[in-house]
């Protein structure tokens, strides 16, 4: 059976794909470079971009199920930048599944399409989605993953999105970077009182939610289909606690410095008012409105409905998750 994963040479479309070779199946990618040492796997690379037609019904062509996994993220960048690769990106892809007789379709969305700017404690898929956005990123991943889930059609083709939150371990070259390198040149800090709870999910066990996904709306598509779920260790942690476990990995203080909640956010009003009026769209400010409220609210979620419906379980713990972190950083030197 021929799948296709877009973004397949990223952090987690990499996971999703070796998972899927692992169970021998013929993948493919779409990417805008190419991965040699992909190919060398097996693995049919087509280069292109998501907002090009043509490149993506290459793409798509030939293919059972797609994971879209590619996307734009962050906390700061221009509205058509977001809306081009994440909104018109997935409605090529939509259109190219459909036109080409696609059974299935899993999209990678994020829980930041619930995300209000208050906190999130154990909330499931009924959390509707905001009204107002504090960043373009949650808002171009909730307007996509609408448009995924309303194209949801029996006897064609079946869709579902999935909401892992703060994917994290080995390969990470954003997350876990950006921690480490913050903390070294002095500028993380505490955002409120520490205390704040949030889920996160170890990217080996969200890539297999995508693959139990894809068999769910094969076994059960009226169960799953047109439907979101969240995905994660399904264990929350005090956020400050987890950051300063993973700056131990690297030998790093942990960060004691504090700053209130409402002072985060207002720096990052500020901050980002300020890079607005001088053209600095490409640079991201240190600190904007909804980092400050990630960094200091809970967020986790009842992922009850991905146990039931997709069989999901988080094969790998969070104390096994940062032992293999631990040895790829230590690997790195």
């Amino acid at each position: 059976m021929s799948m296709l994963v877009t973004g397949g040479g990223g952090f987690l479309g990499r996971y999703i794909v070796e998972q899927l070779l692992l169970l021998g199946e013929e993948v493919r990618i779409l990417s805008r470079q190419r991965y040699p040492e992909l190919e060398q796997l097996g693995v049919e690379c087509v280069q292109g971009d998501l907002r090009d037609n043509d490149a993506v019904e290459r793409a798509v062509n030939g293919c059972e199920v797609v994971f879209h996994v590619a996307a734009i993220a962050g906390i700061w960048g221009r509205w058509p930048d977001y809306y081009g690769i994440n909104v018109q990106g997935t409605k090529n892809i939509l259109a190219a599944c459909q036109k080409l007789g696609v059974a299935r379709l899993v999209y990678c969305s994020s829980p930041s399409v619930t995300f209000d700017g208050t906190d999130q404690k154990g909330v499931n898929e009924s959390a509707p989605y905001p009204e107002k956005w504090l960043a373009h990123y949650p808002h171009s991943k909730a307007l996509a993953e609408q448009m995924v889930l309303s194209a949801d059609q029996p006897g064609s083709l079946r869709t579902c999105a999935l909401r892992p939150h703060l994917i994290w371990g080995p390969r990470d070259q954003h997350l876990i970077p950006r921690l480490i390198d913050r903390a070294k040149t002095g500028k993380l800090r505490v955002v409120g009182d520490g205390k704040n709870l949030v889920d996160m999910v170890f990217v080996e066990n969200a890539a297999a939610a995508h693959i139990q996904a894809a068999g769910a709306l094969l076994c059960s598509p009226e169960q799953v289909g047109g439907k979101a779920y969240f995905i994660t260790q399904g264990a929350p942690v005090r956020l400050w606690d987890w950051i300063n476990e993973i700056l131990a990995l690297e030998e790093i203080a942990p960060v004691r410095k504090r700053v209130s909640a409402n002072v985060a956010y207002y720096a990052g009003a500020m901050m980002e008012t300020a890079y607005k009026m001088v053209g600095r769209m490409n640079e991201e400010p240190r600190m904007t409105r909804f980092l400050a409220r990630q960094l200091a609210t809970h967020h986790y979620f009842d992922i009850s409905a991905a146990r039931h419906d997709l069989g999901y379980v988080p094969h790998v713990s969070t104390e096994e998750g940062m032992r293999r972190l631990g040895e790829e950083l230590a690997s790195r030197g």
